[in-house]
């Protein structure tokens, strides 16, 4: 892993509103229960439509997890480095473009 993969990894975030984490915590509880549901569900044969819109389901609520933390990241991080220098500031630029053409695929 390079110097500047790691280092990203190791930060952290400006700051993280309470009730977001909150409610993304929970998200991703009873995500982690309908990925356990699919799994039974192909365990029993299930009719395969079934188990695609369950599917579809889990893949609905990870995009409302990832829309909560990008919109997290803007207000708080993003802000912070924006209003930095102005090659952090850069930085931040290039780091919402990545996270964005990531979420738009």
């Amino acid at each position: 892993m390079s110097a500047r993969k790691a280092a990203t990894h190791a930060t952290h975030a400006v700051a993280v509103d309470a009730k977001t984490k909150t409610a993304n915590l929970k998200r991703l509880r009873r995500i982690e229960g309908q990925v356990r549901g699919i799994q039974r569900m192909i365990e029993d044969e299930r009719y395969c439509t079934d188990i695609v819109t369950q599917i579809s389901s889990i893949e609905h609520a990870l995009r409302a997890v990832s829309r909560e933390l990008v919109r997290n990241h803007i207000r708080h991080c993003a802000r912070h480095a924006l209003s930095s220098s102005s090659k952090e500031s850069e930085a931040m630029v290039e780091e919402l473009v990545k996270v964005l053409v990531q979420s738009a695929r």
